[in-house]
């Protein structure tokens, strides 16, 4: 069996994925290998994905029909995966040299079922150093020790799945595949459900992960009807931890998230197309009602004014029918 697969969605990158591929050469060994996932790109990344096949060592280029997303790419690659031991990084973004035989020394030495890694952002010229929102490093603990508090960013608001190494064990318990067709907070889900199924993790520092921001292509950057994807990936959170063991305990972080990122874009909302903007506020609206009343009623409580105020004047705003996705 192969030490290492990294999963690598692209889609459009023509312009950063150079860099993403040479990372990739730079971090090369015998026993790894670099699925890459051509989303059905429309510009020049196939291209140098067919170069990468040839010339890159442990490259596998997988191709879409048509485009799936992100979520869906990042399955394709899982799919396909032969390794011990499984990572991603995104077709825009790139690893320091040598960074994957460090993280992977890390999770062998700790034996837990995943790691979690700190990132570089880089925005522009800007770079600065983002944490693992976890407070001890370089140790193995139960995984749900990193969902709460509700009252600060724990792990489970850190959900970059490539900031991280995880056993093939939990690949074959299905705990790594993203939901198929989700095309942003697709790693809400994920690392709600990883961090209530797995056995053990650890956080260890080791920032050799380079994320880009304000790519004018990232869904990040484009205010159209796909970013309301991210109401449908909150209600799988809440629908999956209310059947948890542990539901009473974890809803009122999940609760707390989820009118966080609803009022994030309510706050952006000038920035989205008029029609897209009606149908974010009647959704919010509308996912508001669907969450636990008591529950919501506690959070707005303890949220700040402002955000709170926002959320408020959603809630008592009329449902409109087909206010869902």
């Amino acid at each position: 069996m192969l030490k290492l697969s990294v999963v690598v969605p692209f889609y459009n990158v023509q312009t950063y994925a150079p860099d993403a591929l040479k990372s990739l050469e730079l971090n090369a060994r015998d026993d790894f290998e670099f699925l890459l996932v051509d989303d059905r790109s429309t510009d020049g990344t196939p291209e140098l994905l067919e170069r990468a096949a040839r010339e890159l060592p442990g490259a596998v280029l997988l191709r879409h029909e048509r485009n799936g997303g992100l979520a869906t790419a990042r399955n394709t690659g899982l799919d396909a995966a032969r390794g011990e031991y499984v990572t991603f990084l995104d077709g825009d973004d790139w690893l320091a040299p040598g960074h994957l035989a460090r993280t992977l020394a890390a999770i062998e030495a700790l034996n837990c079922d995943f790691v979690r890694n700190d990132h570089v952002q880089v925005t522009g010229r800007t770079r600065s150093v983002q944490r693992v929102p976890h407070g001890p490093q370089l140790v193995a603990g139960d995984p749900r020790a990193g969902i709460l508090p509700s009252s600060r960013a724990t792990s489970v608001d850190y959900p970059y799945a490539w900031a991280g190494m995880y056993h093939r064990r939990l690949l074959d318990r299905g705990l790594l595949h993203f939901t198929d067709g989700l095309r942003t907070a697709e790693d809400r889900p994920w690392i709600w459900r990883l961090h209530r199924g797995a056995d053990s993790f650890a956080a260890i520092g080791l920032p050799g992960i380079f994320y880009r921001r304000g790519v004018a292509t990232s869904l990040t950057q484009i205010k159209d009807e796909r970013q309301l994807d991210f109401i449908k990936a909150f209600d799988q959170v809440l629908a999956d931890i209310a059947e948890d063991r542990e539901s009473d305990l974890l809803l009122p972080k999940a609760v707390r998230t989820y009118c966080a990122i609803i009022a994030h874009h309510i706050g952006t909302i000038e920035r989205y197309e008029p029609a897209v903007a009606r149908k974010l506020r009647s959704m919010s609206t509308a996912a508001l009602g669907r969450m636990p009343q008591d529950v919501l009623d506690g959070t707005l409580d303890s949220m700040d004014a402002d955000r709170a105020a926002v959320l408020r004047r959603l809630r008592r705003r009329p449902a409109r029918a087909g206010a869902s996705l």
